[in-house]
């Protein structure tokens, strides 16, 4: 998939647009609010506008009204994401080096792998806050565990959040709680017990319409977080949802996968003769949809269904937050980010999870409370369309998420954003659109590390990625990525997972304007620039801290 070619007018352009967006801020001098809502686990395909057949009706309007990004990366998991999203700067370097669950004995004690997010970073929410917004969260912060690590510590005045990385959407059980159920939820710090209706989606959205109507008295601008679970792992939906999409996926994996690339290319997301990735192949252990029994692929295609039904409903849910902003006279001045946290999830729950003696697998239960299953690698295959692999590798199927921007109204443009950019750039985006400056200007506090994502303002007006002079790199799990303009230097262990990096990864080169389905492999041809991109990425890993195995 093409990407667009930065203007040789670029600085000039860029000089101009600055003068025309402060004239426009100006114009209407209130700070903007700022809505950031983050989906948990979201497949890149998922949505109707980037070529799902799930109802997504909200998230296609803003969308179509807004900046439709088909370039914007995450990284390979979720604490890692939220780190990078909070922080400004790479997980490294604000302490999610690796996952906490995954922190394995020779990363134990090194700096940049705390497993929370530590006191040397910024908070997006503390800067904002100081600069005059009230702040908000609800949903999954994954971001520590302890009293003193939580949202109310790191600048949310009021939060309702679940502190793990994954949870039933329904109401723990109080009886034999299974281990997904034994999780804590805190508001504003202190425990509390969630209500028998309880459902995760739903009862999120409720607390945040609640605290934005409380904001609203004092006339300060509200930056609010919704980091809501769905649709992560556990596939659950609420009554109403569970059989809307009732035999829509009975054609099976490669039907669906093939449908929504075409859908791609007609939306204009790809071009016509781009090379989406090929899938995985078939064995024992991962057969294509031929290779099930009849019984085995009416459980698939349920999964599938319970899946589809999680995000029709989280788009439900976000269109009441959007109704609420309309209804209260805020919306025309909001800024909204909508991104998934990484890529499709592919991984089998039941490795770290195992079934309890609660647990109800069976057939009429799927998506209900008891049940406790995934969608596995099959369809994840399918929601990381046109891309390869999935979450918790740096393949573009791991790190390449939906994102949609829709901007104030005085600033507001829209159209598809081909270019570059990362969730680190959203914390000096948010400060700039909001007249703040960033902390390395204002302060001398040297103990912090800088924020180093770029602000995104330009390219929000049309000019140009963040990154059109600079390049991306990252690590998770011994996985690597190094992109310098369109070519990408990739390394994948040869076993992906949580197992640290005690294996060297295998390097691959692509050329992701052309190939973003990562299908072509250039190391044989190009040596030399794998060696240069390799040596460039040593680098990069030395200045954040990633820490090695003994080979």
């Amino acid at each position: 998939m093409p990407l667009l070619r930065m203007p040789l007018t670029l600085l000039l352009g860029a000089l101009t647009l600055g003068s025309s967006l402060a004239m426009a801020a100006s114009a209407d001098a209130k700070q903007p609010n700022i809505l950031l809502i983050l989906a948990d686990d979201l497949g890149y395909s998922d949505l109707g506008s980037f070529g799902g057949e799930i109802n997504t009706p909200t998230l296609d309007e803003l969308a179509h009204q807004g900046l439709q990004f088909t370039s914007m990366y995450a990284a390979p998991t979720c604490s890692i994401t939220r780190s990078m999203l909070m922080s400004g700067t790479d997980n490294h370097l604000a302490g999610l080096g690796t996952m906490a669950e995954a922190l394995q004995p020779f990363q134990r004690g090194k700096p940049g792998y705390e497993g929370y997010l530590n006191q040397r970073s910024y908070s997006i929410a503390e800067l904002l806050k100081e600069g005059g917004y009230n702040t908000l969260m609800v949903g999954k912060w994954h971001l520590g565990l302890e009293a003193d690590q939580g949202p109310d510590q790191r600048g949310f005045e009021q939060s309702f959040t679940l502190l793990e990385g994954g949870a039933a959407h329904f109401k723990p059980s109080n009886i034999d709680p299974t281990k997904i159920e034994q999780v804590h939820y805190r508001e504003n710090g202190k425990a509390v017990e969630v209500p028998e209706n309880f459902y995760s989606t739903d009862f999120y959205t409720d607390k945040l319409i609640s605290y934005l109507q409380n904001s609203q008295k004092d006339g300060k601008p509200f930056f609010a977080y919704a980091a809501y679970t769905s649709p992560h792992w556990p596939l659950q939906a609420p009554k109403e949802y569970r059989d809307k999409y009732k035999g829509r996926f009975d054609q099976g994996y490669d039907s669906v996968r093939l449908a929504r690339i075409e859908r791609m290319k007609s939306l204009g997301l790809m071009a016509n003769d781009a090379q989406p990735a090929n899938p995985l192949p078939v064995n024992p252990k991962l057969p294509g949809w031929q290779q099930l029994s009849p019984e085995q692929q009416r459980i698939e295609a349920r999964k599938m269904e319970i899946y589809a039904a999680m995000v029709d409903n989280l788009d439900h849910n976000i269109g009441r937050v959007v109704d609420y902003l309309r209804r209260s006279g805020q919306y025309d001045n909001t800024l909204i980010v909508f991104m998934s946290d990484n890529g499709a999830a592919g991984e089998n729950h039941t490795q770290f999870y195992p079934a309890g003696a609660r647990t109800d697998n069976s057939y009429a239960n799927l998506g209900q409370p008891g049940s406790q299953i995934d969608y596995g690698l099959r369809w994840a295959e399918v929601s990381a369309a046109p891309f390869h692999l999935f979450k918790g590798t740096t393949a573009e199927g791991g790190i390449s998420v939906p994102a949609i921007i829709q901007l104030p109204k005085t600033l507001r443009r829209q159209g598809v954003e081909r270019g570059i950019a990362r969730v680190d750039d959203l914390a000096p985006t948010f400060l700039d659109l909001a007249g703040i400056a960033l902390p390395s200007e204002a302060r001398t506090d040297v103990s912090k590390h800088p924020i180093t994502g770029k602000s995104m303002r330009l390219m929000l007006a049309g000019e140009g990625s963040p990154h059109s002079q600079d390049n991306l790199a990252g690590e998770l799990f011994g996985n690597a990525y190094y992109r310098e303009g369109n070519l990408k230097l990739l390394g994948i262990r040869p076993q992906t997972g949580f197992g640290g990096d005690a294996q060297p990864p295998q390097w691959q080169l692509f050329d992701v304007a052309q190939d973003r389905g990562e299908s072509t492999d250039l190391a044989a041809a190009r040596p030399e620039t794998v060696q240069r991109l390799k040596a460039a990425w040593l680098r990069y890993a030395e200045q954040v801290g990633v820490v090695f195995a003994a080979h």
